[in-house]
């Protein structure tokens, strides 16, 4: 499969050089293999709050080309990305964006929504935990919430920044996040300067329509 890489830059207030994130993509139908507006808004949510990242441990799941994940470890976060273990070529392509990233530090872990893994009994705490357009099909819905619902009775006071894109009216995760016992808070894109379009130099439209949450457990 022929692979391309697409840059994206932060631009610091400080004028001094901006943070450079780029993510291998790959022509493909596989819809983990592309960078997709939702990880750009959730990257820009990161980048707003880095000082809040710096030093964290951030969990991505569902990474793919791993955009947020990447700029959250250029932050100064301590990343692991994670990707289905039945989408072994998502796993690679993680990798891939560790490489070109020279982010050797990360790490790569196969997390499938839904099920507990040894892996995961063994990672150590998290803070943070992104997903960006984890709610892309309805049938995935319960086993991600199942999944963060995982690590945030592990983690109480994590927090799971998530983003996506509203694809139809009908569907919705409120009776799911009481079902999990999670809370979610929507935070205005103006608040993150993500209402606009050409985020990280990107062609995102200025007329999206992506979501961002924040979603916590009721019981921290």
């Amino acid at each position: 499969m022929q692979c391309r890489f697409k840059t994206f830059r932060f631009e610091r207030k400080d004028n001094k050089e901006p943070v450079e994130v780029k993510t291998p993509e790959v022509l493909d139908p596989s819809y983990g293999m592309y960078t997709w507006p939702c990880a750009v808004v959730l990257a820009q949510f990161v980048w707003h709050n880095r000082s809040q990242v710096a030093g964290r441990h951030v969990l991505e799941l569902g990474a793919g080309t791993s955009l947020p994940g990447i700029l959250a470890a250029k932050c100064g976060a301590i990343v692991t990305l994670t990707d289905s273990c039945h989408l072994p070529r998502c796993l690679e392509n993680c990798r891939r964006s560790c490489e070109v990233n020279d982010m050797s530090g990360v790490k790569v872990l196969g997390v499938t929504w839904g099920q507990v893994s040894p892996a995961m009994l063994t990672l150590p705490p998290v803070d943070i935990i992104l997903g960006s357009d984890c709610f892309y099909d309805p049938k995935d819905f319960e086993d991600v919430l199942a999944t963060v619902y995982f690590f945030l009775q592990k983690n109480p006071q994590a927090k799971f920044w998530t983003t996506y894109q509203e694809r139809c009216s009908d569907w919705s995760i409120e009776s799911l996040l009481k079902r999990w016992k999670l809370t979610c808070v929507h935070i205005p894109l103006a608040l993150f300067g993500a209402d606009s379009p050409s985020l990280g130099g990107s062609d995102l439209p200025g007329n999206h329509t992506i979501q961002m949450l924040q979603i916590t457990s009721t019981c921290s």
